[in-house]
């Protein structure tokens, strides 16, 4: 696939793909004869890795460190796992975090559909 099917297929711009490809997040992507850049399928799994973790919040400096030890190989699975058990414990506080708040916005919502008069910013 070209970087254009390739941005349109994951809502991204080609400006971060290129970005991602230059922080070592995919790639490097080979080019053809004319320098268009051919996304391979290991590319585009790496592309969909990368778009879910950020779209959670992960950074691109943890993601650097991960596919970094992911491309040495099998020799840092360990690592790895530690990685991602932290991140997780990172995201649930964030999911703990949004869940009290869409929880607050549902009581406050519900007193003004029930028309009651709401005199606490709480």
């Amino acid at each position: 696939m070209q970087i254009s099917e390739v941005a349109k297929e994951f809502g991204l711009t080609t400006d971060t793909l290129r970005y991602y490809e230059k922080e070592g997040l995919i790639g490097p992507v080979s080019k053809g004869e004319n320098g268009i850049r051919n996304y391979t399928e290991d590319d585009i799994k790496r592309i969909q890795f990368v778009k879910c973790m950020r779209a959670a919040g992960l950074e691109i400096s943890f993601l650097k460190k991960y596919i970094r030890l992911f491309d040495e190989g099998d020799k840092t699975i360990k690592e790895r796992r530690e990685i991602l058990v932290e991140q997780r414990k990172i995201l649930k506080k964030k999911l703990d975090d949004m869940q009290e708040a869409y929880d607050r916005l549902n009581y406050k919502i519900d007193l003004y559909d029930k028309n009651i008069l709401d005199k606490s910013l709480m």
